[in-house]
């Protein structure tokens, strides 16, 4: 584990228990507005989100989802996808682009499974670390979402509000991960991960956040660096998952 530094507050004379409450204080907001949030990815067991997650590189998790029922309905286990004709395969993931990388993706993690954890996905964040193309952001979603083990997951989401709603001014995802983790009870950390993704996805957008229909504002430092018109801004909020 990095070694992280206490948050230095990022609102002028914000101390580090107000920086705590604050931040408690959003996750709460955002709970209420998203109820429903939850891992946009389908999926029935831990492999599928796996494969699933990797899959989701450079895709939305719509294609994904449109996608992986034909791909288990076909090689319904490790052991299935680790023997698949890689042609076959090929034309399944088609849909999703760069589909040759990942059916050499899929067919080697699956493969790594069936030698070293007898197909089955281990339930240890460094076991999975350990699979070909899984980091810990994919090893926290899986932990989080198919075992109910809490992790933080750092995606371009995550790491943009963590700094947009002055959490951490980190930058490297796994700084990012300890230094909000922190901020938080370890038990809420999937479900905060699923809270700044959706809101990420729906109302904080990269290039034109939603300021004016954000629920989160009065306590955001970066409120006012998108559209503050509430109706114009209502216009830019997306009702779903954008990938």
């Amino acid at each position: 584990m990095p070694t992280v530094k206490r948050q230095q507050p990022i609102a002028s004379g914000e101390s580090h228990l107000s920086l705590v409450r604050r931040a408690r204080k959003i996750d709460r907001v955002l709970a209420e507005t998203y109820p429903d949030a939850r891992a946009e990815l389908d999926f029935t067991t831990p492999l599928e989100l796996l494969v699933a997650t990797v899959l989701s590189a450079q895709t939305t998790d719509v294609r994904v989802n449109a996608t992986t029922p034909t791909l288990f309905a076909r090689w319904p286990d490790a052991a299935a996808l680790a023997a698949a004709d890689p042609a076959q395969m090929e034309e399944v993931l088609r849909p999703l682009g760069f589909f040759r990388a990942k059916t050499r993706a899929t067919i080697g993690l699956a493969q790594a499974l069936v030698e070293r954890f007898d197909g089955e996905v281990p339930p240890r964040l460094a076991d999975l670390v350990t699979l070909p193309g899984v980091g810990r952001k994919t090893a926290n979603v899986v932990l989080g979402n198919a075992f109910g083990i809490p992790g933080i997951t750092v995606d371009t989401h995550f790491g943009r509000l963590s700094r947009r709603l002055g959490l951490t001014t980190e930058e490297d995802p796994v700084k990012v991960e300890h230094a909000v983790g922190e901020l938080f009870e370890k038990r809420d950390w999937t479900m905060l991960s699923h809270h700044l993704v959706w809101h990420g996805r729906r109302v904080c957008h990269a290039r034109r956040p939603a300021c004016g229909a954000c629920p989160v504002a009065r306590w955001c430092p970066s409120a006012g660096v998108g559209e503050v018109d509430p109706v114009a801004a209502a216009k830019l909020v997306r009702p779903g998952p954008r990938g």
